[in-house]
């Protein structure tokens, strides 16, 4: 029998194992649920912003007038740089989570996220992804680059930030997808997200894709407007990224990004972050480096999906079909952002 996908039907997640139930008939329902402002575009400086070059953070510390990407220890990390014990309970177990925790400021420009910077300057926050990485790398068994952009997503300050943690554990999401990615290579021979790089090239999910990458909203995306952003050749760790690939590959994040802004016409929150493999003894190959957009909004730039309910108890659901969101997001322009 074949699957019609008008109607509907759940999809499989062979990165984590889980499923997604789609429901295409409920995009006509009414919404009379919460309305959310959306994020106002913020000036070039603001003088309140502990993130700004010259100002004062928290702690007092003054941030340097810094022109490019600025790095430093966050002031309050989730993690301890220290080792610790255990407590070993068949019910109640816990174990120290040692790690390191720093702030990325992308830009000096309060007002210029990702989207809206030169791609040049994109390219510096990509080698400062990948120099913390390497660095970070060398002491902890996982490295985790990431990006909250907006209120909506829980992020505290706009300036245009992300963040690193380092942790000596590697985490619940990147070992779900290291077990996926390893059984995959058993039974086929070939990486994972190559071969999903590979079918996609040419299908009605991509976004945007050039030489060397790839974006797609994927088959089995959650979210109404996830992405995924994959490379086009194997590699594993953001650091063995060549200069054309560091190049390539900040053109493409401008090209997404400036595609999201541009599709409700606002400044387009979302959880952003790289896995790649972890930094463990052993080999790798069947690891692809992959990053992963989750952004909320679902109908415009006041309306957002909620994963409550049937998401929380049973699994993920969405109403916009995965081909449908990718079909929006190419309908917008890739190169002029609308407040520009």
């Amino acid at each position: 029998m074949t699957l019609d996908l008008a109607r509907p039907h759940r999809r499989f997640n062979p990165l984590t194992g889980g499923w997604v139930q789609v429901s295409p008939q409920r995009m006509g329902r009414p919404w009379q649920g919460e309305v959310a402002e959306p994020d106002p575009l913020p000036p070039s400086y603001d003088p309140t912003c502990y993130l700004c070059p010259g100002n004062a953070r928290v702690g007092g510390e003054a941030n340097p007038a810094y022109a490019g990407v600025h790095v430093f220890d966050n002031d309050f990390p989730a993690l301890a740089d220290e080792q610790g014990g255990a407590a070993v309970d068949p019910l109640f177990r816990a174990e120290a989570s040692a790690g390191v925790c720093r702030v990325i400021c992308f830009s000096p420009d309060h007002g210029r996220s990702l989207p809206r910077l030169a791609s040049d300057q994109i390219r510096q926050v990509i080698d400062c992804w990948a120099d913390q990485t390497a660095e970070l790398g060398q002491r902890f068994a996982h490295v985790q680059v990431f990006e909250n952009k907006g209120a909506m997503m829980g992020c505290s300050n706009p300036h245009p930030h992300g963040q690193v943690w380092a942790t000596a554990h590697v985490p619940a999401e990147p070992a779900g997808e290291d077990v996926q990615q390893r059984a995959y290579m058993a039974q086929h021979g070939r990486a994972l997200l190559r071969d999903v790089a590979t079918r996609e090239a040419e299908g009605e999910r991509v976004v945007e894709i050039n030489a060397d990458w790839l974006a797609i909203v994927p088959f089995w995306a959650a979210w109404p407007f996830e992405t995924l952003l994959l490379p086009r050749f194997p590699v594993q760790r953001m650091p063995e990224l060549t200069g054309g690939q560091r190049d390539s590959l900040a053109a493409i994040l401008k090209a997404l990004t400036t595609r999201y802004d541009n599709l409700f016409r606002t400044s387009f929150p979302y959880s952003m972050g790289w896995h790649g493999a972890p930094f463990v003894d052993g080999p790798q190959e069947h690891w692809q480096l992959h990053a992963h957009f989750y952004p909320p909004l679902l109908r415009s730039a006041a309306v957002r999906k909620f994963m409550v309910g049937y998401e929380m108890l049973a699994e993920p659901q969405r109403d916009l079909t995965p081909e449908r969101a990718a079909e929006m997001l190419r309908a917008v322009s890739p190169a002029i952002h609308y407040a520009d």
